[in-house]
């Protein structure tokens, strides 16, 4: 799959559950209840244990059925290991130019993370696909609607702080898709073994995205 299909993927899809797991065990499993309740794009953040072996877990389960790909990188090398393990996006909360160059040349559809008009041209000009406005719960919808006004070419995504409630302002301002973590799929219901509440938000989430583009 070509890059300008999966970001097409990505935009039909309108939602990344972005997921730091606890364990390797639980994220697993929240990935299971996630796509039970209607989710099928995931993002493995680096920040969980083993979080390669988890890709290439749920690869060889899942295949394309879910959307996969592995976020929260801060080094280089990280984008070959990550495309090695499974990966097909990748996605980091900054702008590092090494970084990002290094992204880039993995030939995979690169996300990375910007918050000032600068680090959004910045970013785009490096060879970014799609532009993370993180953290989102900052700045807000309006926000991310005024950085369209001198951007408007440039594909943006909001992670960090998307709720239910705030979906629809966020695709009114102009977001191809939203990334939700702790909102959609919190560790601590991993923990206490609450799979089917995983679900249920997941299916929630699904709904309001679904109900906001019908908007637009």
């Amino acid at each position: 799959m070509t890059k300008s299909e999966k970001l097409e993927q990505i935009k039909a899809l309108g939602l990344l559950a972005v997921l730091r797991g606890p364990s390797s065990e639980l994220t697993l499993k929240m990935v299971d209840a996630l796509v039970a309740g209607g989710v099928t794009g995931i993002e493995i953040t680096y920040s969980t244990p083993n979080a390669e072996l988890v890709v290439s877990q749920l690869r060889e389960k899942y295949g394309e059925r879910i959307v996969l790909g592995m976020g929260t990188l801060t080094v280089p090398a990280q984008a070959e290991t990550a495309k090695a393990a499974g990966a097909g996006y990748l996605v980091s909360p900054i702008s590092e130019p090494a970084l990002v160059r290094a992204m880039v040349a993995s030939g995979l559809l690169v996300m990375a993370g910007a918050l000032t008009p600068t680090e959004v041209f910045q970013v785009y000009q490096l060879g970014a696909d799609v532009v993370k406005i993180f953290p989102g719960s900052l700045t807000g919808p309006e926000y991310l609607k005024a950085l369209h006004g001198p951007f408007p070419e440039i594909p943006m995504m909001p992670t960090g702080g998307v709720s239910l409630a705030s979906i629809p302002a966020w695709f009114a301002a102009g977001a191809i898709a939203v990334g939700a973590g702790s909102e959609i799929c919190p560790p601590e219901l991993a923990r206490q073994g609450q799979f089917d509440e995983i679900s249920r938000r997941s299916s929630e989430f699904v709904q309001a995205v679904q109900a906001a583009r019908k908007v637009r």
